[in-house]
């Protein structure tokens, strides 16, 4: 291989890394156990390898595209924000170009994937990616993106669900009320973490629930919100006529929610990076394994 040719190959390699710690990838963590316990419930034990592979696909690539295209369309406002501007894009560690190739390929994959596992799955790809990539235009005419964040990440058990039965039925209770926990759990952290950012948000035209309401109202706002995820996760487990597992699971989650709020504290980055994402990226793998438990124990 040629000397240029393995510069342009390493460059590339260097480009995509620093893509893949742009989208925090690692932050899938969120999101993916609650897709994984849906397909699980769904499939009533261990689903089909195949199928699995081709989930978690979706879900990495859907996530990881719609990151990489928040990050894209924010690159102007995070070059101005004294938090964000040495993210990627405005450090100058990527291009544009390279970071809208990126979600095609995601975009790509995601519907791929999709295709693969039903037709179901497969018509309502476009709606998946429509209310993913949508999000990231969401800040600029409402302060309710927190909960357009939340719908969001909340598409992925029911997404999950669909990639088993192929059909919606009277079952699909079961993942739509972990849909709803996922919903009010993401936007009651994004309001938590929106909160460093209220004079920003505020001297640049951007809406947020707590730049509107300020700081203390919002983090009583996120409170509400988590006790409703503890309420949608106690309606989900009964649906499933889950027992003691689940009830377990569900308890934990509710101490571990308290204690974000404790410790969650604007004006504090290190323990709002606690409360943001060392506590609740506890949550999904917890609740996966009370879901797993309930099948296997």
């Amino acid at each position: 291989m040629r000397s240029a040719d393995v510069a342009a190959s390493s460059g590339w390699v260097a480009k995509t890394a620093i893509t893949l710690e742009m989208v925090k990838v690692a932050h899938t963590i969120f999101a993916l156990p609650f897709a994984l316990a849906a397909l699980f419930l769904a499939a009533d034990g261990w689903p089909d390898t195949r199928l699995l592979a081709l989930v978690v696909g979706a879900m990495l690539s859907a996530r990881a595209g719609a990151m990489a295209f928040n990050r894209l369309v924010d690159a102007d406002f995070d070059a101005k924000n004294p938090r964000t501007l040495r993210r990627a894009l405005p450090a100058g560690l990527l291009t544009r170009r390279f970071a809208l190739g990126f979600v095609i390929v995601c975009a790509a994959v995601f519907v791929a994937c999709s295709a693969a596992l039903n037709r179901l799955c497969f018509a309502l790809s476009p709606v998946a990616l429509a209310v993913t990539l949508g999000y990231s235009y969401a800040k600029r005419f409402t302060s309710l993106c927190h909960l357009w964040l939340g719908v969001a990440l909340g598409i992925a058990p029911l997404a999950a669900w669909c990639a088993v039965r192929g059909v919606v039925d009277a079952s699909t209770w079961i993942p739509g009320a972990l849909a709803v926990a996922v919903l009010f759990w993401v936007a009651g952290f994004d309001l938590i973490y929106a909160c460093q950012d209220v004079e920003f948000d505020r001297g640049h035209q951007l809406f947020s629930l707590p730049a509107r309401l300020g700081p203390a109202r919002a983090l009583r706002l996120a409170a509400l919100f988590h006790s409703a995820t503890v309420t949608a996760l106690a309606l989900a487990g009964w649906l499933a006529d889950f027992r003691v597992w689940w009830g377990i699971a569900v308890a934990l989650v509710a101490v571990l929610l308290f204690v974000q709020h404790r410790v969650a504290d604007p004006a504090e980055p290190k323990r709002l990076e606690l409360a943001f994402f060392r506590l609740n990226a506890a949550i999904g793998p917890l609740l996966f394994a009370g879901v797993l438990c309930e099948l296997f124990a």
